[in-house]
């Protein structure tokens, strides 16, 4: 019984000093074991429930576990960021979230308490879409030029999906750059009843994901402007960009990433990151997000990303702060 206690009692301590080495064979350190919680803080159907379906799915394939994605909508995607960011940082719980939720709802939700650079382990962007400035076809103008024009002569009123998101601060970003323009803005609960209610004339346009508006710009229910992106969209090639029109501060675009809790190890979050990365890189998901009117978006290393969070921060913080938002 001796013996088998001193065997025993050895094979543990040689199993701890390999932990902390880092030399621990695979099949005991193996990361992931068991499924990975994709958080998601957007209701299902919208554009990041589909990049977290679709790159979830082959991220899961490339990292050999499943990869569940859980929706938990609420206060423009605060509600799951909070809940992410008191989550156990063992790389099973993480969060895909967007350019809203990450870069603009930190300044314009004070009572948010959640700060993404501190919070969270930034692993990188896997996507994006830009955002489109389209009206009912019933609005005479056709470019951004006669768009202004037509708003210094009236009042405009322009949908978004709510207020304080990225949408609604485009909208402002528009009116500062259009300078003595009367524009309305009219927020809405979600893309969905904005898109419909502009498509049916209640308000004369809208600022929106492209991904929201697409089907009703090829059916001819909404004309589209502008791309407000330095590229044009391979979803509407034929409609220029913001900055091809001459309003070059014009740019937003919708980006989605993924965020692990803090004191998530850098191990893991380097595994996360490459799985994700590849997974957005690959033809098959190219494919699919393409139909939806959302591209790849990614960046080659976590540190990479974590400098375009911080400027990403910045630029929609003074944004925020020029349309009124004090925080």
């Amino acid at each position: 019984m001796k013996f088998l206690i001193g065997r025993n009692f050895k094979f543990t301590a040689l199993v701890a000093a390999l932990l902390l080495a880092g030399v621990l064979p695979s099949w005991a350190q193996a990361y992931p074991s068991r499924p990975i919680h994709l958080i998601v803080g957007f209701a299902a159907g919208g554009s990041n429930d589909i990049v977290a379906r679709i790159v979830g799915q082959k991220a899961g394939e490339l990292l050999g576990t499943t990869i569940v994605i859980e929706n938990r909508a609420g206060a423009n995607g605060a509600t799951a960021s909070a809940a992410v960011a008191r989550g156990t940082p063992d790389g099973y719980t993480l969060i895909l979230g967007s350019a809203s939720q990450f870069a603009i709802s930190p300044h314009t939700q004070p009572d948010m308490g959640i700060d993404p650079l501190k919070d969270f382990v930034p692993i990188g962007t896997v996507a994006m879409a830009p955002e489109v400035l389209a009206v009912n076809p019933n609005v005479s103008a056709r470019s951004l030029a006669e768009l202004v024009a037509l708003a210094k002569s009236k009042e405009l009123s322009l949908a978004s999906s709510g207020a304080g998101g990225l949408p609604h601060l485009s909208i402002e970003l528009f009116r500062k750059l259009g300078g003595e323009v009367n524009i309305l803005h009219v927020p809405y609960r979600g893309g969905a009843p904005a898109a419909t209610d502009t498509a049916a004339g209640h308000v004369h346009g809208i600022i929106m994901d492209l991904p929201v508006l697409q089907p009703l710009i090829v059916d001819g229910k909404l004309r589209a402007i502008a791309v407000t992106n330095k590229v044009r969209s391979g979803s509407l090639p034929d409609v220029p960009t913001s900055v091809e029109q001459g309003m070059t501060g014009l740019v937003s675009v919708n980006w989605f990433a993924v965020m692990a809790p803090a004191g998530t190890s850098e191990d893991i979050a380097d595994r996360v990151q490459r799985a994700f990365t590849s997974a957005a890189k690959s033809p098959d998901i190219v494919a699919k997000l393409a139909a939806t009117g959302i591209e790849p978006m990614t960046q080659e290393s976590r540190a990479e990303f974590v400098k375009f969070l911080r400027d990403e921060n910045a630029r929609w913080g003074e944004i925020a702060r020029n349309a009124g938002f004090t925080r």
